[in-house]
């Protein structure tokens, strides 16, 4: 029971043994009043008859008139003239009167006794008679019953009156209690909330101020290690002078985005190598060298900005050589890219910012998932000894036998991606994601999407995804693949979780579609958790407004691919996340490289202060696994504990 109801009963029942207590005194006092009064009442009766008999004892008719006419004029129970010689009753009349409205059960709780009274009747100086008169009680069992109820009512007013005010009060005043387990349960979902007022109770303003320091203490420990932790992040995968990624981030990168067949899209490499760097530091001296590396880095982000839906990988890979990861880049954008990069470039020259024609070479080379890192490289080498050699243009593409396929073909993939989405032609493959300290238990099934061609065979996702970015029907996808992993979730008592595509996100049409299916299925919510990428996470309002809403069907948000964006970990405290899972590039060969070990180390620390559970992904050795679970990950994924596949439960 609550601290409020407690308080409140307390009340009630406090009120109600006062007002016991004041009835009990009072009917008691009353009663003895009464008894008192019916006494002298009787007394009275019986001298006022005997005075009024003594001339008449004689005269036996005229003695019946006087006590019946004493008898109906008052509350008598009965009244007897009694012959003292012979002892034998002259006159008598008894009777009860009518108890009214006074309950049976209210007498026999007073237990008010009737009263008598006695007097002589003379003749002469002889005593010739005696007049018994008794009371009867009724009119003052009348009187205490309708105080009784007098009483009852003005208790009934007065505990109405009190019940309101005092839970009113008590609301005001044990309102901060409330508050109080709302930051508790704020923290448990990694919020921090402090109570702007504090309560006028010196009591509660002393609870309220221990609580309001801890909360600070842990939002400011919580800064602390986000802070340190993107220090030691930037330190490690960024270069200082152009602020774009470092060779380590590059090459992580790299094996991340082409060597997974599972989630990686086809795309180009992109090199540009800045003529002659050490003759411009000798020419132009250190410090305009630096502001040409600058330029350049400026040109290269304007340009791979015209291509948003690539999500480009911008790096400085050493000197003066720069490398662009483009995921999803068609071979006419890439072309188009390399032209516009080039003009830009070659406006660095006519505005004085070097006296080198050209300023740069640039080396394009497409690449396939699955496709080995270090042969791109030599690819984009290649292009880039082409563009040094060819004197008509300052950049070059190169081909290769793998990267030219079917996925090329613009029309073939909106055939069938329209088709397969109108028809529902896509399978679900599921990869179990475990407890790093006993990998036998399942934490859940992430869900992965396969589309079926023509011929029944499955294409996976890295290939078919960046054309539906392209077509805009990711949302198309999203909803269908909601639909149909909500209906096989009917089938078992799994958890599973699916990610969400940004589009979906920017979209509210889409958006409201997908919380009117989730509230029909509002039953599976501890079920189901819906991933983010961290590269397609909205603003901080519209993310928790989003966390608010799939609260209110029981789902939970959870965000994949974490850490190269580790400083809006502050953000991510506020959405009460089910999980963080940390992107595979920090995790390859973590057991080989101490810098990935100390970020994840670091993220770990963030993380643990919020009480944020973490996931690694793409764990695929069991050297990674035993420094992940050493680290004190909560759940690992990878090939190493199962590939994806079909449902098999």
């Amino acid at each position: 029971m609550s601290l409020f109801k407690q308080l409140l009963l307390a009340i009630c029942l406090f009120l109600v043994v006062a007002f016991s207590g004041s009835f009990m005194v009072s009917v008691e006092t009353s009663r003895a009043q009464y008894v008192n009064q019916l006494r002298s009442h009787a007394q009275d009766a019986a001298t006022s008859l005997a005075l009024s008999l003594t001339p008449n004892i004689d005269d036996p008719t005229m003695v019946e008139l006087m006590v019946s006419s004493i008898f109906d004029s008052g509350y008598y129970s009965s009244i007897r003239v009694i012959d003292i010689t012979t002892n034998k009753v002259i006159v008598e009349r008894s009777g009860a009167p009518d108890s009214g409205s006074v309950p049976g059960w209210f007498v026999k709780l007073i237990g008010l006794d009737a009263a008598g009274g006695d007097a002589i009747v003379s003749r002469g100086w002889q005593q010739a008679a005696r007049v018994e008169v008794v009371s009867h009680p009724m009119f003052a069992l009348a009187k205490l019953w309708n105080s009784a109820l007098g009483s009852l009512g003005w208790l009934v007013v007065c505990g109405l009156v009190s019940a309101v005010l005092g839970a009113l009060l008590l609301r005001r005043q044990l309102k901060p209690l409330d508050y109080m387990v709302a930051q508790s349960q704020a923290i448990a979902r990694r919020e921090f909330l402090s109570l702007p007022e504090l309560p006028s109770t010196p009591e509660l303003r002393r609870v309220v101020q221990a609580m309001n320091q801890m909360v600070e203490k842990l939002k400011a420990l919580f800064q602390e290690n986000t802070e340190r932790s993107e220090k030691l992040r930037i330190e490690s995968y960024q270069d200082s002078l152009t602020g774009l990624a470092n060779r380590r981030y590059f090459e992580m990168q790299l094996n991340a985005r082409v060597s997974n067949q599972e989630e990686a899209s086809s795309g180009y490499l992109l090199l540009v190598r800045v003529k002659d760097l050490a003759g411009l530091n000798q020419r132009l001296g250190g410090k305009r060298t630096d502001q040409l590396l600058q330029a350049i880095t400026e040109q290269l982000v304007r340009q791979c900005a015209r291509h948003p839906e690539t999500n480009n990988l911008i790096t400085r890979s050493r000197g003066g050589e720069f490398a662009v990861l483009a995921p999803g880049l068609m071979r006419a954008e890439a072309l188009l890219l390399a032209q516009n990069l080039e003009n830009s470039l070659l406006s660095l020259q006519a505005t004085g910012a070097s006296d080198v024609t050209p300023v740069a070479y640039i080396g394009l080379a497409p690449y396939n998932p699955g496709d080995l890192p270090q042969t791109l490289l030599g690819l984009a080498d290649q292009a880039l000894s082409q563009a040094e050699i060819e004197g008509e243009r300052s950049w070059s593409c190169i081909e290769h036998s793998a990267a030219v396929t079917l996925g090329d073909d613009q029309h073939t993939w909106n055939k069938l991606l329209d088709e397969a989405l109108t028809q529902r032609r896509f399978q679900l493959f599921f990869q179990p994601v475990v407890d790093s300290r006993n990998p036998a238990y399942v934490l859940h099934y992430k869900v992965l999407s396969r589309l079926l061609d023509d011929q029944g065979q499955t294409i996976p996702a890295g290939r078919f995804l960046p054309w539906l970015e392209r077509f805009g029907w990711s949302t198309r996808l999203d909803q269908l693949m909601l639909e149909l992993v909500l209906q096989q979730m009917t089938l078992h008592n799994q958890s599973l979780a699916l990610n969400l595509s940004a589009a979906t996100l920017a979209d509210p049409v889409a958006l409201n579609q997908v919380f009117e299916t989730l509230k029909r299925y509002s039953r599976l919510g501890n079920r189901l958790t819906l991933e983010i990428g961290e590269e397609q996470l909205p603003e901080q309002a519209v993310l928790e407004q989003l966390t608010r809403r799939l609260r209110e069907f029981g789902f939970s948000l959870a965000v994949q691919h974490f850490g190269g964006r580790f400083s809006m970990i502050g953000n991510l405290a506020h959405l009460g996340l089910a999980y963080l899972k940390i992107d595979g590039s920090y995790i390859r060969a973590i057991d080989e490289e101490s810098h990935k070990r100390l970020f994840i180390e670091a993220i770990q620390r963030a993380a643990h202060s919020i009480d944020l559970p973490l996931i690694a992904e793409r764990v695929e050795t069991e050297g990674e696994f035993q420094v992940i679970r050493e680290m004190g990950v909560q759940g690992v994924q990878g090939q190493l504990f199962g590939q994806p596949g079909p449902w098999s439960l």
